[in-house]
């Protein structure tokens, strides 16, 4: 999709999937209004190809991981286990063992250096 703006600015997020998804996210918790904020504010800056190469591999670029998309996995792994999510003690162990499982195993998922080839291949195609 090619948006041409006047003055060539950058365009608005309202009205895309991106403005779509961080409206639906407002008011869960303060910590996701902050992320809301800062994914907002990458989007309506303006970057140079630098800035613009950083950000693809900070985001979900890394092979490794280290990125926003492997901090969200690492997150999602301690929210779902009992030791380090003490509202989850309260739970029978069967369920506590079920959600640790599961967290581990979307962390796993999200760490999977496959689901970051293609903001990898992005940033490489800005280096050519």
């Amino acid at each position: 999709m090619h948006v041409h703006t006047g003055d060539n600015a950058v365009p608005p997020v309202t009205g895309t999937e991106l403005g779509d998804v961080l409206e639906d996210l407002e008011g869960v918790h303060a910590g996701i209004d902050l992320i809301r904020d800062g994914l907002r504010l990458l989007a309506l800056d303006r970057h140079d190809l630098n800035t613009t190469q950083v950000l693809l591999a900070t985001l979900a670029g890394s092979p490794d991981g280290t990125d926003v998309l492997g901090a969200v996995g690492q997150l999602v792994a301690r929210l779902a286990n009992a030791d380090t999510n003490p509202c989850l003690r309260a739970l029978p162990l069967d369920r506590q063992e079920s959600s640790r499982k599961h967290g581990w195993t979307a962390s796993y998922e999200l760490l999977d250096p496959d689901l970051r080839d293609s903001a990898s291949n992005a940033n490489a195609a800005l280096d050519q």
